[in-house]
């Protein structure tokens, strides 16, 4: 199905909202987000704060791990896989940067059935490297002088695996230039993990049974999906472009 053309020059106050929230929790996720790309010693970063020798990182700091890793659960049960679109630090990078991007890849067709599945195989990576071999300590970061200064001693001199690692994620953010979210639509396995629970959520952005199939949702979001479906993350962008008014926010009943 060949991509439409939809006019989303204006984002509606809920998109306005959403940009907020991102931002606040930019500020609040941000650095422990940066420390886990560029500083976490560990093959998975984020799983492994109480034991980290890093002793600088926000996370470790300021108690971020465990309240992380308690809501997030909560929000997961009440709003599916909203923390992707209103509150990942890395997921407003990746949005920002598919804003250049060459490639939206907004359409229906067998590759786009195909490709998330990149999702969970990001998901069994991490959960072998972190569950499977113990979550390996591949690198101890350098402090020697200024930050960025100790960044680039690091990567200077860091072991291999934990090069190809950071480099690996590095450069699926990068690739967001060609193929708009590339990361958070096929690779990122928390992406992976919130996908497969999110139909356990309370509350949603979902299609009824108006839907005529026009895909001017689907042509306004980000992550190229369409309501209540893979890589929907209950942005809600594209209620306001819904000629048939079939699409609703709230608890999703049987027969909707």
């Amino acid at each position: 199905m060949p991509e439409k053309k939809v006019n989303a020059l204006y984002a509606s106050p809920l998109t306005w909202i959403r940009r907020l929230t991102q931002t606040g929790m930019l500020a609040v996720l941000g650095q422990w987000s940066f420390y886990g790309i560029f500083r976490c010693p560990f093959a998975v970063p984020f799983v492994g704060c109480q034991v980290c020798p890093v002793i600088t990182c926000w996370g470790r700091i300021t108690g971020l791990f465990w309240g992380f890793w308690l809501l997030l659960p909560v929000s997961v049960i009440l709003f599916g896989r909203a923390f992707c679109g209103w509150a990942c630090p890395g997921g407003l990078v990746n949005q920002l940067i598919g804003k250049a991007s060459i490639v939206k890849l907004r359409v229906r067709n067998q590759f786009m059935k195909i490709a998330p599945w990149g999702l969970f195989a990001g998901l069994i990576i991490a959960l072998t490297l972190w569950l499977g071999i113990n979550n390996p300590r591949w690198v101890i970061p350098i402090r020697v002088g200024e930050f960025w200064n100790s960044i680039k001693l690091t990567f200077e001199h860091a072991p291999g695996l934990w090069l190809a690692r950071t480099l690996i994620v590095l450069g699926l953010a990068a690739a967001g230039l060609f193929i708009a979210n590339l990361w958070c639509r096929f690779a990122c396995p928390m992406g992976g993990l919130l996908e497969l629970i999110k139909r356990v959520s309370i509350f949603r952005v979902f299609k009824t049974s108006a839907c005529n199939d026009c895909d001017a949702c689907l042509q306004v979001c980000e992550m190229g999906s369409r309501p209540d479906e893979t890589n929907c993350t209950n942005c809600g962008d594209c209620l306001k472009y819904c000629q048939a008014g079939a699409i609703k926010i709230g608890i999703k009943r049987v027969n909707s």
